[in-house]
């Protein structure tokens, strides 16, 4: 089996390519790592950052990149506390493939919305009597 055979069946067997398949399919995931990429923020600095995101999906979201080691939290023993996330140097190894995907959206997003109108548009139609 040559290397691109094996890396080929990786895809398809492996659950460590499917892990980090997952860590980017999930929408939110990229965005907020993309979104610590200049260092450390706070979550209500990283909402606004971000926008469209509600308090609640974000702090899923920080969870989950924490417990997968891309994030870190550090908490601060102050009045009122205070809370700053920031990637870790795993994490950071995922911002050039999102940056990737990022270009390709650029570069061919208009192309995949007109393959959907086309889709959409040879849908066939019901007329509710």
């Amino acid at each position: 089996m040559d290397d691109r055979s094996a890396v080929s069946e990786m895809f398809l067997a492996d659950c460590q390519a499917r892990l980090a398949f997952d860590l980017i399919a999930n929408t939110w995931n990229a965005v907020v790592l993309w979104g610590l990429r200049d260092g450390p923020r706070r979550p209500g600095d990283l909402r606004e950052r971000i926008g469209g995101i509600s308090a609640k999906v974000l702090t899923e979201t920080l969870r989950r990149l924490e417990y997968n080691g891309l994030v870190s939290r550090r908490a601060y023993a102050e009045a009122p506390p205070r809370v700053e996330y920031e990637l870790t140097g795993l994490g950071r190894t995922l911002l050039g493939p999102i940056e990737a995907f990022g270009e390709w959206a650029f570069e061919h997003g208009d192309e995949v919305l007109q393959a959907q109108d086309r889709a959409d548009a040879a849908l066939p139609t019901f007329s509710a009597d």
